[in-house]
């Protein structure tokens, strides 16, 4: 679990060497890379994702103990990253069956927020598209990358220490104290 030492840059195109036109050398900017040679320039925005704050009539949420790096062992929020031309509604469904085995009801919209996936130069900026969610049918079962899911009382949720990513815990009491 370690630091959470966030990088900063271009993140994923830190690693990048040469031009994927002309094979030339790049050169890195703060928020960009350039080729020189031909001219190609790339942006390093962020990557869209999709979270569910699943919640119940007993005022409990249901969060996911991350099974994978980053942040493994830490508590997050069911979702993922959208697919190529994936609807954010179609994604998080997609990714709400995929960790829990739930279909379910969207709610409304919570709310975007930024963050880092990752550590060092190749972490890439995130751009979190957050609903509250209810369940529709199923019983929830820890899979994917998903190690466990637990509930957890808005009064009781668990410290930033505890949480995964520097969006989440803010965000969550956030939303508790406004529910």
């Amino acid at each position: 679990m370690g630091t959470r030492a966030y990088a900063t840059g271009v993140g994923v195109l830190g690693e990048w060497r040469f031009c994927p036109r002309c094979a030339s050398t790049i050169t890195h900017e703060e928020r960009s890379i350039a080729c020189e040679s031909c001219g190609f320039v790339h942006y390093a925005n962020a990557v869209p994702a999709v979270s569910a704050l699943v919640v119940d009539d007993e005022r409990r949420i249901l969060l996911a103990r991350r099974a994978h790096e980053p942040d493994a062992g830490l508590w997050d929020t069911p979702g993922g990253f959208l697919e190529a031309g994936e609807e954010p509604i179609a994604a998080l469904r997609r990714e709400l069956l995929e960790e829990t085995g739930l279909m379910i009801e969207i709610g409304h919209f919570v709310g975007m927020f930024g963050d880092r996936y990752g550590d060092g130069p190749s972490a890439a900026e995130v751009l979190n598209l957050v609903w509250e969610v209810r369940i529709a049918s199923g019983v929830p079962n820890a899979a994917d990358d998903v190690a466990e899911l637990r509930w957890f009382a808005f009064d009781a949720l668990p410290s930033e220490g505890e949480l995964a990513f520097r969006w989440l815990g803010p965000a969550l009491r956030s939303w508790a104290a406004s529910a």
